[in-house]
């Protein structure tokens, strides 16, 4: 079974998809990680994250293993993954690291911005989980404040419209909702409850396969 979890920056998507995963016992995928790693490496090297060049560059030598899950949390990584994110040539060279992932014979659940779309458009079950802006940056804002950023709530929520601008305005690989997605918000449910709706949607889909 293949679960695609699509949507956009903190809407609760990875906590689901991570939910999904440990339920239905299947490897997991955050594919944003792999745009932040990319935009960090270029950031390390003193580049710029617009730069086509550079950027490619880090991907072509991106390796999962070697991955900080901390420092990609950093909102700095999050901007940079989005301008990276926005690169046919990024996409392209990150494209088949995702597609290796899914094609696991055991499954695989993935998030991201385009796998119901571009990476897995063949998916079993397909998550579209968004929420309100301001639930998504009052989320956000804890996080950040939990790793000892400061950044006021106006200027997170103007950073995180960029974002969504940014992502659902790129040419290649938009962030849209796949026609066969299901939609899942999030604005007003907690962890439990979010898990839960999707649990709902992924079993009803199964019974019906």
């Amino acid at each position: 079974m293949i679960i695609a979890v699509d949507g956009p920056t903190a809407s609760g998507k990875g906590t689901v998809a991570k939910h999904l995963a440990a339920r239905y016992g299947l490897k997991l995928l955050d594919t944003g990680t792999l745009y932040r790693a990319v935009g960090l490496a270029v950031l390390d090297a003193g580049g710029d994250p617009a730069d086509e060049a550079a950027a490619l560059a880090a991907a072509q030598v991106l390796n999962l293993a070697a991955i900080d899950q901390d420092r990609i949390r950093s909102s700095a990584a999050g901007a940079a993954a989005s301008k990276v994110a926005a690169q046919p040539a990024v996409r392209a060279a990150l494209l088949k690291a995702q597609r290796d992932f899914a094609a696991d014979p055991a499954g695989a659940v993935l998030d991201g911005r385009d796998i119901g779309t571009i990476i897995c458009p063949d998916a079993d079950v397909k998550l579209f989980i968004t929420a309100s802006l301001d639930a998504r940056t009052g989320r956000r804002l804890k996080e950040l404040q939990a790793r000892g950023e400061t950044i006021d709530f106006e200027t997170l929520k103007a950073q995180i419209q960029e974002r969504d601008a940014r992502d659902m305005g790129r040419t290649d690989a938009p962030l849209r909702q796949a026609p066969d997605a299901h939609l899942l918000d999030t604005t007003d449910l907690n962890v439990e409850q979010a898990a839960a709706a999707a649990f709902q949607i992924v079993d009803a889909a199964r019974a019906t396969h």
